[in-house]
């Protein structure tokens, strides 16, 4: 039976837990209610309540009591109800958990679990991508699956490494992406790319929900006979700069694609080391569809306007097919 997203997330936090007694969950009804997408829904009937811990609505001490617990050798796996609260335990994030490596060689070894994303009509407080807020902190490590299997094998991975992790799951993924997953024991390592189609034509690098958004672009211009390539990140950092500078060395042509807003994205960033690094194999302009940067409508209408989509891929990649 195929496995949505939010299973998958589900799957790999269970089995880490039942794999290591030193795996536990807290944050704001994670235990009782289940959490509120219901990704630990069961968890404290089987692990208990030491291991499932239900906190106050307090992101700050969330985060707090995760650094803690991860310094006496505990893996908390903390999460925030809405990613956009993590701004309330950015101070401990990127302040002390991002640093304890660098200042006195300390592991830190928590994930922070942050549902993101529109396309739910949450408005401002419940739809950003606050990624990038993180991608600039040395120490930490921002992994962003697209898929179920990535969203399985990346946890497991997040929990089982020593420094800190950001897990954005996009909340537009969880029920609606569906696939069948391997029955054994797996991980998808962190830091490592995924050419997800192959072409000839033009890239599309990207990441989370828009992953889906590029591949229906690139299913469309099929049609008109161009062969596009798609690139999936899932993880912002460390980035896979590798990955993308050989497949855009192979099509000569890069769009850049993400649901965060334009400036500061890593859209940016890629666009700087490409040109640095590969300049004299581009035919044209690198080009970037993105989010405008203005805070995320609450407005349907007005959100549908404001996020990427399939029709907006087209257009910028059919322009720069043909150029």
């Amino acid at each position: 039976m195929p496995t949505t997203y939010l299973e998958a997330i589900r799957e790999g936090l269970w089995e880490e837990m039942e794999r290591d007694p030193n795996v536990f969950v807290l944050g704001e009804d994670v235990g009782v209610y289940g959490g509120a997408f219901k990704v630990t829904d069961g968890f404290i009937q089987h692990f208990g309540a030491r291991r499932v811990v239900d906190t106050p609505i307090s992101e700050s001490g969330i985060v707090g009591a995760a650094i803690g617990a991860g310094l006496m050798g505990l893996r908390p796996v903390a999460e925030m109800q809405f990613a956009d609260f993590i701004s309330c335990g950015f101070d401990q994030i990127v302040n002390f958990a991002a640093k304890c490596r660098y200042r006195w060689n300390a592991p830190v070894p928590i994930v922070v679990r942050a549902p993101s994303g529109g396309g739910i009509h949450g408005g401002p407080f419940h739809s950003q991508n606050p990624e990038m807020w993180f991608v600039r902190t040395p120490g930490l490590k921002v992994v962003c699956p697209a898929t179920a299997y990535d969203a399985k094998g990346l946890i497991k991975s997040a929990v089982r490494d020593n420094d800190p992790v950001i897990f954005f799951e996009h909340k537009g993924l969880y029920r609606r992406i569906k696939e069948d997953l391997p029955a054994g024991e797996y991980t998808v390592p962190i830091g490592k790319a995924k050419v997800v189609r192959e072409g000839r034509d033009l890239t599309i690098v990207t990441y989370g929900a828009m992953l889906w958004t590029a591949l229906d672009a690139a299913d469309e211009l099929a049609r008109e006979g161009a062969s596009i390539e798609v690139v999936d990140l899932r993880t912002l950092l460390p980035l896979d700069r590798e990955t993308v500078l050989a497949s855009v060395k192979k099509t000569s042509k890069v769009l850049l694609l993400h649901e965060d807003t334009r400036t500061g994205g890593i859209a940016g960033e890629l666009a700087v080391s490409i040109t640095e690094s590969i300049f004299e194999y581009l035919d044209a302009p690198i080009v970037r569809v993105t989010a405008p940067d203005t805070p995320v409508p609450f407005s349907p209408t007005l959100e549908e306007a404001f996020l990427p989509n399939t029709a907006k891929v087209i257009e910028k990649a059919r322009w720069l097919w043909r150029y």
